[in-house]
């Protein structure tokens, strides 16, 4: 710890990167509810992140005292599978943009948002931060993986060389309103949700899965993790990056019986086991931020619940 840490000024002005998905739309709302009241926010219609001198020209101008980098260009295992040049190239242009920029500008605090598919694809569960770079990674989104990877050692270097108080958190996977339920490109939550409801909609009965449904994962609440972004910033101020998640997993399986509760959904679940499971198990240990003090609050169930809630007011059925 270092001074860097302490209650933040609620009348700093904030860069939320992103601040249209997931994550970026929770922290927002997190910061508004908190009294952030000088947030600086730009679609990516009015500002591209991957344009070095747009990124350079908004900073010099606007000079926010504190950046919240959730942007980047996500997708479920299709999606990285399918375009890995644009996740590496894009992510790694956007880190590299505001970083640069961030301490050319004399931005004083600064939380990079990674993935836990930073880890390798057999790292000992629950997977700890010492973890990073000790094997080979789930070659399904090795690409934005390392560009998440290039992401944490940037920030590490730039406290190394210049000793700016960045830091870096990795959170498990996401979900809540406002995701990309899409499923071609979406990941595996909601793209079972969406899935779900469609099948429900169509009276189908039957409904089919990706993989084998034994994979197990640990889902974190977006809004959770929002909390979590702010109190990173004021609590923790170290090297090392930092696993937010629940502490709890759940086979596909399971997640998949669960999603079929919520939306009432009755028929039968199936799985294609032609398409990739990835990473059998991706279960973090979150020792590290637990002892900070923090804890998420929001339950799997009710969170479900709550984006369920949300996708039935933007989907149609697909025919």
């Amino acid at each position: 710890m270092s001074g860097a840490t302490g209650r933040l000024d609620r009348t700093a002005r904030v860069h939320v990167a992103g601040h249209r998905g997931l994550v970026g739309s929770a922290v927002v709302r997190e910061l508004r509810r908190e009294g952030f009241g000088d947030l600086l926010l730009r679609t990516s219609g009015e500002l591209d992140l991957r344009d070095r001198e747009a990124v350079r020209a908004l900073y010099a101008a606007e000079r926010p005292a504190v950046v919240i980098l959730a942007a980047a260009r996500v997708g479920g295992i299709a999606a990285n599978a399918a375009r890995p040049v644009d996740f590496l190239s894009d992510n790694l242009r956007i880190q590299l943009n505001v970083l640069d920029a961030a301490r050319e500008y004399g931005v004083g605090r600064l939380l990079l948002l990674g993935s836990s598919c930073i880890y390798p694809k057999h790292a000992p569960q629950p997977i700890p931060e010492s973890a990073l770079l000790t094997g080979p990674l789930e070659p399904t989104n090795d690409a934005y993986a390392i560009a998440k990877i290039a992401g944490i050692v940037h920030i590490q270097a730039v406290r190394r060389q210049y000793g700016l108080p960045y830091i870096s958190a990795m959170p498990t996977n996401l979900y809540g309103p406002h995701d990309n339920t899409d499923p071609r490109t979406s990941h595996v939550l909601p793209a079972i949700l969406r899935r779900t409801h469609e099948a429900q909609l169509r009276s189908a009965p039957s409904i089919t899965h990706w993989g084998s449904g034994t994979p197990r994962r640990e889902f974190l609440h977006a809004d959770d993790l929002a909390r979590a972004c702010l109190f990173l910033l004021e609590r923790y101020d170290g090297d090392d990056p930092v696993n937010v998640g629940t502490g709890e997993d759940l086979a596909l399986s399971e997640l998949a019986e669960l999603v079929a509760g919520v939306v009432g959904y009755r028929g039968t679940i199936t799985w294609d086991t032609t398409k990739p499971d990835g990473t059998p198990r991706k279960l973090l240990d979150v020792t590290r931020i637990s002892a900070l003090g923090w804890k998420p609050e929001t339950s799997l169930r009710d969170g479900i619940e709550e984006t369920y809630a949300w996708l039935k007011t933007v989907t149609t059925p697909v025919g």
